[in-house]
């Protein structure tokens, strides 16, 4: 995809028009790697479907723009520069300002950048002075971005540049991370601005933008600088990143420390003023013999082309030179100087020569081209000077050809040096950006890895959890399996007794359910203990007349009796009639009192 792919270009008016995202200004080979990085994640492959994806899926927007917006910064990036700042710099700019200070941290991201200014000014003037005196913006085209600065809290090891003693005074530790100092916190006011699009904050003192023009490509570079011009009051200080320079800026910015990226608003120079003011008379001198003559001959010489134009508009002289260059002839002398093609070729004279004759002071022309031959053309600055006592004016061509040549050469050598210059810069800059690229996905993987080491501990906690509370299972289990063993003996114990006793025993529960029904009671009765257990005992069909024991058994229940006891004839299981004598006691529990009644029968 190149980068002047048509669906690219698309997918960023879409964003755009829907989003107020400009991203057009940007250089466009950083922008598609961070937007290809994108489509690596998502299902679509190229720009016209991820456009397609972007409409049916709104949410995608917040994933693309923390793609793009590379957020990559950090408390007193640069130490040098910030040290520079700091001990040259502010002092000199807080000496010629007694009023408010006013600073503009544009591109801010999540806050580091503003915070280490407010540092560094609360250190230059002191705590009371900054809260008096200093108003930080900061801003950014990340929303997300200013919601994490606006709360002023970092880790320990977003804050590892920042100096030990300059942590304790400027920051709460609060658990493990630690806050900016809340009184110095109201000076820093964060707020979304696109530098593209909005307009700049006026009257900064100092301008911090750190790293961000060099996502732009060079027209919007221009626009942004001009922005930043206007916001900075007169003598205000920009301070870039370092892979930014201000090589087409010169005339709007002065350096004050190159190597550091430190500029300094430029004053408008004056304007020139053109002075007015007569030819100086010259003293009168006494001539020596043969002075005429020798000035004649001298005039005649001369290497410069002159010519004297009388009074009147008569060509009066021409030197040899003059004549050489523009086809003159001594009888030309005399002759109306309008009639000869000086007067026009190659520069209308006449209009001058009348200029400098009624102003009386001197007018020219510069880099007149003059066509020799045509292979060969040369360049005259002209220049028109009125004489002494208004006698006429000379007309003198000065051959500029050579340095006009060298001027161009210089130009076009500088046009390629600026040139060179321009593509290094931004090769730089594309290497930084490539460099915070990688530096932002080295973060992200180091991000990455701490969650995986973070999940790996807490799986390791989980499985000695796990394994801590199988221990105790098994515990558990061998104590149940201890008490099962001891039920199934208790039990077994109690199933002998009760088989071995020669009378019947039954066991109710308070509900009259049977819960104990013993061998001599299937003796009895032919009723088998798993036919009986579980029935209520009143309703089972056996030769004992069970509603005749009912008030015994409930006056047993209720504990108005310890013990009944009663004799009735019955039919065993053979059809035999029997005499029987029923004892009814309480079944008790210590913690519950009365929970069941016992019965038993044998013969009286």
């Amino acid at each position: 995809m190149t980068e002047t792919d048509p669906d690219f270009e698309a997918l960023l008016v879409y964003l755009k028009e829907t989003r107020g995202f400009d991203f057009t200004g940007y250089k466009r080979s950083s922008l598609m790697r961070r937007v290809d990085r994108r489509l690596g994640v998502v299902p679509p492959a190229d720009y016209s479907e991820y456009l397609d994806y972007l409409q049916v899926h709104p949410d995608e927007f917040s994933a693309l723009f923390n793609t793009i917006l590379i957020n990559v910064t950090g408390f007193f990036r640069d130490p040098d520069a910030w040290d520079t700042l700091a001990r040259d710099v502010l002092p000199r700019l807080l000496a010629r300002h007694e009023g408010p200070v006013r600073v503009w941290s544009a591109g801010c991201a999540s806050g580091e950048e503003a915070y280490s200014l407010a540092i560094v000014l609360a250190e230059a003037l002191g705590v009371e002075q900054f809260r008096e005196r200093v108003k930080i913006y900061a801003t950014d085209v990340d929303d997300e971005a200013l919601t994490h600065a606006r709360q002023a809290t970092y880790t320990a090891r977003e804050l590892e540049h920042v100096d030990p003693d300059l942590l304790s005074r400027y920051f709460e530790q609060i658990g493990p991370r630690y806050t900016f100092r809340k009184d110095l916190r109201r000076s820093v006011i964060f707020g979304r601005n696109d530098l593209v699009q909005d307009a700049p904050i006026g009257r900064i003192d100092l301008l911090a933008c750190r790293n961000t023009l060099m996502y732009f490509n060079a027209e919007t570079q221009a626009r942004i600088v001009s922005r930043f011009h206007f916001a900075l009051a007169p003598g205000g200080v920009l301070f870039l990143g370092k892979a930014e320079m201000l090589l087409r800026h010169s005339a709007m910015f002065e350096p004050i420390d190159l190597r550091r990226r430190i500029f300094q608003r430029a004053t408008q120079p004056p304007a020139d003023g053109l002075s007015a003011g007569g030819p100086a008379t010259a003293a009168p001198q006494i001539q020596p013999p043969g002075l005429d003559r020798l000035r004649t001959e001298a005039f005649l010489a001369s290497p410069v082309a002159q010519v004297v134009v009388a009074a009147d508009g008569v060509m009066a002289l021409a030197n040899r030179q003059a004549e050489a260059l523009f086809g003159l002839a001594p009888r030309d002398a005399g002759r109306p100087f309008r009639e000869l093609d000086l007067s026009y070729r190659p520069v209308e004279l006449r209009g001058l020569i009348e200029q400098a004759a009624n102003e009386r002071r001197i007018a020219h022309v510069d880099a007149v081209a003059l066509k020799l031959r045509p292979d060969e053309e040369v360049y005259l600055d002209v220049q028109v000077i009125p004489l002494a006592d208004a006698a006429g004016v000379v007309v003198v061509f000065q051959d500029v050809t050579a340095s006009r040549r060298l001027r161009e050469e210089l130009e076009v050598a500088n046009r390629q040096l600026e040139t060179a210059y321009e593509e290094l810069q931004s090769t730089n800059e594309e290497l930084e950006t490539t460099n915070e690229e990688l530096q932002s996905t080295v973060e992200e993987l180091e991000t990455t890895n701490e969650e995986l080491q973070s999940t790996n501990e807490e799986l390791e906690t989980m499985n000695e959890e796990l394994q801590s509370t199988n221990d105790e299972l098994q515990s558990i289990n061998d104590e149940l399996s201890d008490r099962t063993a001891e039920l199934n003996n208790t039990n077994a114990f109690m199933t002998a007794i009760l088989g071995s006793l020669q009378a019947g025993v039954v066991v109710l529960d308070r509900e009259l359910q049977i819960l104990v029904w013993n061998r001599r009671a299937e003796d009895l009765w032919g009723l088998r203990s798993d036919e009986a257990v579980g029935r209520h005992f009143l309703n089972i069909d056996i030769g004992l007349s069970t509603a005749q024991l009912r008030p015994g058994i409930r006056d047993v229940l209720t504990g108005r009796s310890q013990h009944e006891e009663s004799e009735q004839e019955a039919v065993n299981r053979r059809g035999r009639t029997v005499s029987l004598r029923v004892v009814c006691t309480p079944l008790t529990s210590e913690s519950a009192g009365i929970v069941g009644a016992i019965l038993v029968m044998e013969h009286a």
